[in-house]
């Protein structure tokens, strides 16, 4: 394939269908480890090539991806929120998200002597 060819394809419908089925792989074990699309946007690049394999995902080649995943975590916030008993609402894997979202590192030195 060509440089045309190869843009021809990632804007046709079938590459939009590979890349939603990908992104909803991707968003859906994010999730579950309670990982935010704002802490997903934070993430670099070989962090997000990382999580996608430890998902049984092959990387995404574009940041594309990553967008609608981020888009897809916001509208599954948004419905467990409207619905915290459903079943589907709990986060089962929410202790691994230290894995690969580091909490912020608290000062040893409080400032006060």
């Amino acid at each position: 394939m060509n440089d045309a060819e190869n843009d021809d394809y990632a804007h046709s419908k079938a590459a939009e269908h590979a890349r939603l089925d990908k992104a909803r792989r991707l968003a859906a074990y994010v999730w579950l480890r309670d990982i935010s699309s704002a802490e997903l946007r934070e993430l670099p690049m070989a962090q997000l090539r990382k999580l996608a394999r430890e998902a049984g995902v092959n990387p995404p080649g574009s940041e594309e991806t990553w967008q609608v995943v981020a888009r897809l975590l916001d509208a599954k916030d948004a419905w467990a929120t409207r619905h915290p008993d459903h079943p589907a609402a709990r986060r089962s894997h929410a202790d691994e998200k230290i894995t690969w979202v580091k909490p912020p590192v608290k000062p040893w030195v409080t400032g006060e002597h």
